[in-house]
């Protein structure tokens, strides 16, 4: 293993409360082998990429270039001061007695915010987020769940912060039912629960009622290949709602199904809603189904996203199919697609 600096001298970088410091490096080598870097902030390793390897070089003697890309380093201080950009290589397959020959440059840059607002949602609502692609409502959702952590701000879920995932007060169902193929729909559903070592009896137990809760009672025994679209994605509510969260959220979860799936996705997830009581965070690029769907409607500006206009939904529960075709269905989406045209 070999350890050597690709920048000398140091550097002072100066960048923004909250940026996020990315760096693009260059590597070339003369031998086989792989490579990973990270960055020195203040005589600490920031962090690293993952180790990225390449073949042997065409020929004796030549160099062989590597691009890495970028490298997301995460947020940093400002004024931080940035002394150096470290390699980390080893050699292998030919020429393995040989430690590469380090060379390469760098650009530092920092990326604006992916999401700057400020969203206070009361418990058992259902609410939705819209906006143009890229406007950052997944990131909000995953920072909502724990997944990604925001580099300001504060973000609560029941009073308090959520720094890593949290199933006992957020569950998460993803745009692509994710199942795993060899296990059954209760098997799948029960799969987070065995993580936390539930004992099987009351996982089994929890997966059934589950599984009951969002039709598909009699179904635990067959496998995602023995399952249509919207079965599937029906077990992944179930596995969603298996920990009993009392936040929901949902990243367009519907989004691959056909349109009369869809519409029926929608009426059982109202159903399960208003069986539950969860507070529902639904993001989705179907203006009617957010229309349809929600209590609220968040619409959110081209990146950094912001929230451009908050709608309240006054039309009554139920809702029905026929609401789609009145004139209030039709004035709160005209709405919502003007900011978003506004924003593209």
């Amino acid at each position: 293993m070999a350890t050597g600096e690709l920048c000398d001298p140091p550097f002072f970088v100066s960048v923004e409360t909250g940026s996020l410091l990315q760096v693009q490096y260059f590597v070339r080598s003369t031998h086989c082998g792989s490579v990973r870097v990270g960055l020195l902030v203040d005589g600490t390793l920031k962090a690293t990429s993952d180790f990225l390897g390449w073949p042997g070089p065409p020929a004796p003697f030549s160099d062989l270039a590597l691009d890495t890309g970028l490298v997301d380093l995460g947020p940093v201080s400002p004024g931080a001061h940035v002394v150096g950009v470290q390699a980390e290589g080893q050699v292998g397959g030919c020429n393995s007695g040989e430690l590469p020959d380090w060379g390469g440059s760098l650009k530092v840059v920092t990326s604006p915010p992916v999401v700057q607002l400020s969203l206070d949602i009361k418990p058992g609502r259902f609410v939705v987020l819209v906006g143009p692609s890229g406007c950052g409502k997944s990131t909000l959702l995953m920072m909502l769940a724990g997944l990604r952590q925001q580099t300001s701000g504060t973000i609560l879920i029941n009073g308090a912060p959520i720094p890593k995932p949290d199933p006992d007060r957020v569950g998460v169902v993803f745009q692509e039912a994710s199942l795993f193929p060899w296990l059954t729909a209760e098997e799948n559903v029960e799969f987070p629960l065995a993580l936390r070592g539930v004992a099987k009896a009351e996982r089994r137990a929890k997966a059934e009622d589950a599984l009951k809760l969002v039709g598909l009672e009699g179904f635990g025994k067959r496998h995602p290949h023995e399952l249509s679209g919207g079965m599937k994605q029906r077990v992944s509510i179930a596995r969603g709602l298996v920990q009993d969260p009392p936040v929901l959220l949902m990243d367009e979860p519907f989004a691959a199904l056909d349109e009369q799936t869809r519409m029926t996705m929608g009426d059982e997830l109202l159903r399960i809603w208003a069986a539950t009581g969860k507070t529902v965070v639904f993001v989705t690029h179907s203006l009617t189904e957010a229309v349809y769907l929600a209590d609220e409607v968040a619409v959110m500006s081209a990146r950094p996203g912001r929230i451009v206009d908050h709608l309240q939904i006054p039309l009554p529960r139920p809702r029905t199919y026929d609401m789609l075709s009145g004139d209030a269905f039709g004035s709160l989406r005209d709405r919502i697609w003007r900011h978003i045209r506004k924003s593209a």
